[in-house]
């Protein structure tokens, strides 16, 4: 063999080592940043790293990384097809690493969520071993959702580090019974100290209290049901909580209010060994807390892992006869409770695209706040869409009594689909075509985009 053709061939051994080392540097470092389609965004950018760990990881693939040195709000997400009126389940196993919530009491940290809205999984924060999460949603009206692996929260942000993997999606069979499953949370002490805000409230309920509370629940039962036009069943639990409330939350519009971050730990042990589809919280509060702007009875309109979450307050006043039944001064007792639960109602009837009035707006159709019954004629044609406007009737579809909170349940026979969503390489070979595939997919949109500039 000539001297030139051993050249040759050790010059293409070298060559061919080089392309060898060039290729699997890529397809390392291919693998370190690739997240299989999905979108990574931030609340402040730059500030979060977006890693594929090798080291680190629950089964065989490569998990999702997301590690913020500083608070931040980060996610990597992916839009999703899905069928209206159709109940899914997403979930994930999720490991995290010193994570810390900005605020003191939050509802962030290491989650799933369908992005710009508030439906969330459970939060993991701290630092704890692989764990499953899940997050249960009904598509309602959409098509598509955008649903987010996330290190942060829609209120606050976070720190720290968390590892996401095994993502799973499935969709389920929704219970369309008409009974719904009330909790009624009586926490019968408050205990608040905040030196920085200029309070302390130090506050027991009496015996009398708590009984005026569960003759109300029993109260609220039946009315719910006949004001309704006994399109809904009503059953209800009531729970007394012995732990005192020791902190609150403030927003401009309601004041002082007890929002579900400052109750969470107590009230979720209970909401894991039942499903409920309502949450009443029954607590007095003091003067001192409750100024005359915000002196409510009620709060309703929150969302708490799926479920409507309302305040009931007892008044200041002790001699109030707000909660009691009197013949010929108060014959609606239960009234605050029928109207937060309708806020939860008005809310989720407007999520499937349905106009609906109001729950306020009751003197512009003509009702009053009457004495003794108070709004009840109000709130009958409100639930049984009697309410007339424009010569057409008004108020709560009837679909909307089966249209309850998302349950473990109603996947009891599920289809999963998760390998057409979350696919993930099973060899190098198939990591190489996905490569392909990407540069592929890059050169077409940028012809794409060079026919739309031309």
């Amino acid at each position: 063999m000539s001297e030139k053709r051993k050249g040759i061939r050790v010059i293409d051994v070298i060559v061919t080592a080089i392309l060898v080392v060039i290729l699997v540097y890529v397809y390392n470092l291919y693998k370190d940043t690739t997240f299989n389609d999905f979108i990574r965004t931030e609340y402040k950018m730059g500030k979060s790293d977006f890693i594929r760990d090798k080291e680190i990881k629950y089964s065989d693939v490569y998990s999702y990384k997301i590690r913020s040195n500083e608070f931040n709000d980060a996610a990597f997400y992916k839009s999703i097809d899905v069928t209206p009126n159709t109940v899914y389940k997403v979930s994930c196993m999720v490991k995290t690493e010193n994570v810390k919530t900005e605020q003191e009491f939050s509802e962030a940290g290491a989650h799933i969520s369908i992005l710009d809205t508030v439906e969330k999984s459970k939060s993991i924060v701290g630092t704890q071993d692989w764990q499953e999460i899940e997050l249960l949603f009904n598509s309602k009206n959409r098509t598509s959702v955008d649903v987010g692996f996330r290190l942060g929260g829609y209120e606050d942000d976070c720190s720290g580090t968390v590892w996401f993997s095994d993502f799973k999606i499935e969709s389920g069979v929704e219970d369309t019974s008409n009974e719904w499953n009330f909790v009624c949370f009586i926490f019968k002490n408050v205990d608040i100290e905040n030196n920085s805000e200029g309070y302390n409230v130090t506050l027991n309920m009496s015996q009398e209290d708590i009984n005026e509370m569960k003759n109300n629940m029993n109260r609220f039962k039946n009315s719910c049901e006949e004001l309704s036009g006994y399109n809904m069943r009503v059953n209800y639990d009531i729970i007394e909580i012995n732990e005192p409330l020791t902190s609150l939350s403030y927003n401009e519009d309601s004041g002082y209010y007890v929002a579900p971050e400052n109750v969470m730990n107590i009230i979720d042990p209970y909401l894991e060994e039942k499903s409920y589809d309502h949450i009443f919280l029954c607590v007095r509060l003091g003067d001192m807390i409750t100024q005359t702007q915000y002196d409510w009875l009620g709060l309703g309109g929150i969302s708490y892992k799926g479920m409507g979450f309302s305040n009931i307050r007892l008044p200041n006043d002790t001699n109030s006869y707000t909660y009691q039944y009197i013949t010929r001064r108060n014959t609606f007792p239960e009234e605050v409770f029928i109207h937060e639960f309708l806020h939860s109602l008005e809310r989720n009837q407007a999520s499937y695209g349905y106009n609906v009035p109001a729950l306020h707006d009751y003197g512009l159709y003509g009702y009053k706040n009457e004495a003794v019954i108070g709004q009840r004629e109000w709130y009958r044609d409100y639930m049984q869409k009697n309410i007339d406007s424009n010569g057409e009737k008004i108020g709560l579809e009837s679909f909307i009594y089966t249209a309850k909170p998302v349950h473990e349940e109603d996947f009891e026979f599920s289809y999963d689909f998760s390998e057409k969503i979350y696919s993930e390489p099973k060899n190098v070979i198939e990591d190489f075509m996905m490569i392909l595939k990407r540069i592929k997919n890059i050169f077409e949109n940028k012809a794409n985009l060079n026919e739309n500039v031309i």
